[in-house]
């Protein structure tokens, strides 16, 4: 009877072990608030050691002359840790907008006023914090569904790209078109491959972009392509689907490098997430990091300045958010940091 009652603490035991929760690896922790209206469908850039972030969505607003859809614009001083309102932006308000820097100056463009989708490109200056219209998104080009909304931007060498989203006819786009600043001209490139998407998410590293999951009439998806400017190519990578157990299709997500790995994070899928994944460029592999500490939360932005990684803002449902988050993915978990 002895050697029983051992023998059943030693499988309780065991047991018991093989249902603890996997720990993983990586901190969240809270930083200081972003200081205007909580907000969702935001859009950001980083230029020095200043971040910039504006437009986006709040129902919860009155203001009838902008039907909850915003233009303030702001700018968060990452040495001195305060933001500054900045002038409003000029164009129509809207959610969904695309955005990427060049030599030093900010572009941001299309999206979505409530009403009608978006074609109209825009320049920034942060010496002068005033902002010029630019050629409209793809003008010049042979495309008639120029108009886009929650499309993927980025900027690689001295050029800009903008690519996937919702046109104005309601197609789920996969095309993709550059930017000239010098001559202020689009051409389109190759289509990225795999379906049409909008929600993506999209990243930079060694001089070649990255597209990720996004929705395709109602389907999440989970493939990454990969595109060198050198060949002007598009190449499938590694699906975010670690196993069987492990599918983890999204969109509205956020994504951004630090380091020599990129995040996939938050987003939408059947509800808000908070999971977050590692994509390492050496092997072709996602890993699983520590789950965000903050609210599940949609269409956040990410911010990368100063050898720090935030995420800031988002939407869950009716709630609008303004807390801001540093990632630290080699850290250990601090609850309530």
């Amino acid at each position: 009877m002895k050697k029983l009652f051992l023998v059943m603490i030693v499988l309780v035991l065991f047991f018991g072990c093989k249902k603890s929760s996997t720990v993983y690896v990586g901190n969240w922790m809270s930083a200081s608030s972003f200081e205007g209206i909580p907000r969702g469908n935001a859009t950001s850039f980083v230029i020095g050691d200043k971040v910039y972030l504006g437009m986006g969505f709040n129902s919860a607003q009155t203001n009838v002359n902008l039907n909850y859809y915003l233009q303030d614009f702001w700018m968060w001083d990452t040495t001195k840790d305060f933001w500054t309102r900045l002038p409003d932006f000029p164009g129509q308000p809207r959610i969904g907008a695309v955005s990427f820097v060049i030599n030093g100056k900010g572009y941001m463009g299309c999206g979505y006023n409530g009403v009608t989708k978006l074609k109209d490109f825009w320049e920034f200056d942060p010496a002068t914090n005033l902002w010029k219209q630019k050629a409209d998104f793809a003008a010049g080009t042979s495309v008639d569904d120029k108009s886009r909304y929650s499309a993927v931007g980025f900027s690689l060498g001295n050029l800009g790209y903008i690519g996937t989203g919702k046109g104005q006819n309601d197609n789920y786009m996969r095309d993709f078109y550059q930017y000239d600043p010098s001559s202020d001209t689009w051409t389109q490139i190759a289509s990225m491959g795999g379906d049409g998407r909008m929600g993506a998410a999209a990243f930079t590293y060694n001089g070649k972009a990255y597209v990720t999951t996004g929705a395709n009439n109602g389907l999440n998806l989970i493939d990454l392509w990969m595109y060198d400017p050198s060949t002007a190519v598009w190449t499938q990578k590694a699906k975010l689907n670690v196993n069987t157990a492990w599918t983890i299709p999204r969109s509205d997500g956020s994504a951004f490098v630090f380091g020599s790995k990129a995040y996939v994070c938050l987003g939408y899928n059947s509800g808000v997430r908070v999971d977050c994944w590692e994509y390492d460029f050496t092997g072709d592999t996602w890993t699983k990091k520590t789950d965000f500490e903050g609210s599940a939360r949609q269409n956040a932005v990410s911010i990368v300045v100063n050898n720090k990684a935030y995420v800031a803002t988002g939407r869950s449902g009716n709630s609008f958010y303004n807390d801001v988050w540093q990632w630290k993915p080699f850290d250990a978990v601090v609850v309530g940091d």
